[in-house]
C-alpha cells in the first residue's frame, strides 16, 4: 500500500462552536420523515461475506458514529466515503455501503450531524431542515470526512490512495464541496446534489462557486423533473466545469424526480437508478478507484 503518512494532518484539531455529541450511535431502520416506506421496492443487501456494522470515528473533539462495510477477506481495499442523504445514515445509506462492499470497496458513512442531533427522529422534512440540518457547518463536515479518511487508513489499513466519494441529496452537495476541499480524492459521484442556493455563515459556498477548484473528476447524476434542483442550475454547473477545464460529466435523466435512487420512496425510478449505479462504478474504475 502506498505511504500516506501525510494523512495524519487530516484529523481536525479545530474546536467546534458546539461541544459534545448528541448522537452516539447509528439509528436502525428508516428515518421518520420518510415514512411510510414503499416496502415492496426496498433493496436489501446481505452482509454475508462482509464485515458490516457501526464503528466510531475519532475527530478533533471526540468521536462520531459511522456505518462501515467491507469484504471479510483481503486487505488494502479502495475506500469510498458515502455521504448521507438529508435523512442521515439510515437503512438506505447503510445498504449503499453494503452494495459497495460487495464490489470490493471499504465503504464508510459517517454520521455528519452527530453534534447537532438525530435526523432519524424528526417527524417531517421541514422540521428536520430548519431545526437540525441548517445548524450543521460545512467546515465541520469537511473535517469529519477528513477524519474518516485518516481513520480508514490508520485503523484499518484501507487503501486511501484509491479514495472515492459519493453522496445523495444533501450528500450530493457535500460530494462536490469535498472534491474541492480534499486533494486525496481520486474521483467523486454526486447524486442529485443541490448546485446553487442561499448562502449562510455555516454554508458559505455552493458547488457552482467551487467548480474551478475541483481536485478530482466528478460525475453528477440529476433528474430532469427535480422540483428542488432546477435543470437551469445544473446546466450552469456544466458550463462552469467546461470553462474551468475540469474533468467532469453531468447526466440528466429526463422526466425523473429528485431521489430517484432512493428505493424506499415513491420517487424511486429503477431504470435511472440502475443506470446511475453502473455509471458510478465505471467512473470510479476509470479514475483509479478500483
Amino acid at each position: 500500500m502506498n505511504d500516506r503518512s501525510h494523512l495524519d494532518s487530516l484529523v481536525p484539531a479545530v474546536p467546534f462552536s458546539r461541544r459534545g455529541f448528541i448522537v452516539s450511535s447509528i439509528s436502525t431502520g428508516f428515518a421518520l420523515a420518510v415514512q411510510p416506506v414503499v416496502a415492496q421496492q426496498v433493496i436489501t443487501t446481505s452482509a454475508e461475506g462482509l464485515i458490516a456494522g457501526e464503528v466510531k470515528i475519532p475527530t478533533g473533539d471526540g468521536s462520531i458514529p459511522a456505518y462501515r462495510a467491507c469484504p471479510q477477506s483481503g486487505a488494502g481495499h479502495p475506500v469510498i466515503l458515502v455521504v448521507q442523504e438529508v435523512f442521515g445514515v439510515h437503512e438506505h445509506i447503510q445498504d449503499i455501503c453494503r452494495r459497495l462492499a460487495k464490489l470490493n470497496y471499504f465503504a464508510v458513512a459517517p454520521a455528519l450531524y452527530a453534534r447537532q442531533g438525530d435526523p432519524a427522529k424528526y417527524p417531517n422534512i421541514q422540521d428536520l431542515l430548519t431545526q437540525l440540518v441548517s445548524k450543521v457547518p460545512d467546515g465541520q463536515v469537511m473535517s469529519d470526512l477528513d477524519a474518516t479518511v485518516a481513520w480508514a487508513h490508520h485503523e484499518h489499513a484501507a487503501d486511501t490512495a484509491r479514495l472515492g466519494i459519493t453522496g445523495f441529496c444533501w450528500g450530493g452537495r457535500i460530494t462536490w464541496l469535498y472534491a474541492a476541499h480534499s486533494k486525496a480524492v481520486k474521483a467523486a459521484v454526486a447524486w442529485y446534489g443541490p448546485i446553487a442556493g442561499d448562502k449562510t455563515p455555516l454554508k458559505p459556498a455552493n458547488p457552482i462557486d467551487i467548480a474551478a477548484s475541483l481536485n478530482a473528476p466528478v460525475l453528477g447524476l440529476y433528474g430532469g423533473a427535480d422540483s428542488g434542483i432546477p435543470v437551469e442550475s445544473v446546466e450552469r454547473m456544466r458550463e462552469a466545469l467546461k470553462a474551468a477545464g475540469k474533468t467532469a460529466e453531468i447526466v440528466i435523466y429526463p422526466d425523473t424526480p429528485h431521489g430517484f435512487n432512493a428505493d424506499y420512496r415513491p420517487t424511486y425510478r429503477k431504470e435511472a437508478a440502475e443506470d446511475g449505479w453502473k455509471r458510478m462504478q465505471a467512473w470510479f474504475k476509470s479514475h483509479g478507484v478500483a
